[in-house]
């Protein structure tokens, strides 16, 4: 495995928050195989944001995918069934005393880029909100 080298990684998940921690686990193993430990902390907590958004406001299916292009950054992307676009982003400081509502708040305080994206590729009309982590 080298940096020079592209992967691209996706883990379909059901509509549970159980898939939260699996993915988690699952987004270690990978960035850690990939020799980019560094990541494994900020990735888990935005990925555990990002899915856990999918799962709890859709009632459908939802996917983890994970890839990075050789020497750019990691995207980090949850796919749901639900085409609509998420709500805007709160700010943190607002966000932090909140049960919900905080976890755009959170990808953009610490991921470099963060968006969303109409998407079919599962053959389902959806969305991916991703964001991309810095490897160096």
């Amino acid at each position: 495995m080298s940096e020079h080298e592209t992967w691209d990684y996706t883990l379909y998940v059901p509509n549970d928050l159980r898939a939260v921690t699996v993915c988690r686990r699952t987004l270690r193993v990978i960035l850690t195989l990939h020799g980019l430990p560094g990541l494994v902390e900020t990735a888990e907590l935005l990925a555990a944001e990002l899915v856990s958004n999918a799962v709890r406001h859709t009632k459908g299916p939802a996917a983890l995918r994970v890839r990075r292009s050789p020497q750019g950054p990691v995207w980090i992307g949850a796919w749901d069934t639900d085409p609509e676009p998420p709500p805007p982003p709160r700010p943190l400081e607002q966000a932090l005393d909140l049960e919900e509502g905080r976890g755009l708040g959170l990808v953009t305080a610490c991921a470099e880029y963060w968006g969303w994206q109409p998407s079919a590729r599962f053959g389902d009309r959806g969305k991916y909100v991703w964001c991309e982590l810095a490897a160096a």
